[in-house]
């Protein structure tokens, strides 16, 4: 075999490796923050010089259960309390938000604009039923927690037949 080939060829395989390594990569993170991309849409006002935010943003979620309660914390970097929305709509808890962009941006020369602006919303699915009158909630640190209490299980009925 030409050793050109051969080298060739070497090189090659070690290229569709590492194509299906980060592919295997791109595939796990999407399958894995799929719900934690968020869609920002910008204000109207935002005026034709201010730069081009990105229109989606990551608001990564952690939701897990006790024996009594559904645990849910959503990490929301930038966002002041006041422009936080929170309810809850049968099994999905809703988060509405704005994330506001510094008003004054003449005189600057972005070499990176990864974060998003704007109004968001975040919805996360809840596994069971749960007492939403008898929700608790934090904001700490651009940091959301919820803790929602399971609703008391329904035993059994025994139906007699007639």
């Amino acid at each position: 075999m030409d050793p050109f080939f051969k080298h060739f060829r070497s090189l090659e395989e070690g290229l569709t490796r590492a194509w299906e390594s980060v592919a295997d990569g791109w595939r796990d993170l999407i399958g894995r923050s799929s719900g934690a991309l968020t869609y920002f849409t910008s204000a109207p006002d935002s005026g034709k010089d201010a730069p081009q935010f990105p229109r989606w943003g990551m608001l990564a979620a952690e939701t897990w259960e006790t024996a009594h309660s559904i645990i849910i914390r959503v990490e929301l970097p930038g966002i002041a309390k006041e422009d936080l929305n929170v309810s809850i709509d049968g099994n999905t808890l809703r988060i509405r938000g704005h994330k506001r962009e510094e008003s004054e941006h003449e005189g600057r020369f972005y070499h990176l604009t990864e974060r998003a602006y704007g109004k968001f919303e975040r919805n996360v699915h809840l596994p069971r039923d749960i007492d939403s009158e008898r929700a608790e909630i934090a904001y700490e640190n651009g940091v959301l927690r919820v803790i929602l209490l399971k609703k008391e299980p329904v035993p059994p009925r025994h139906l007699d037949i007639p």
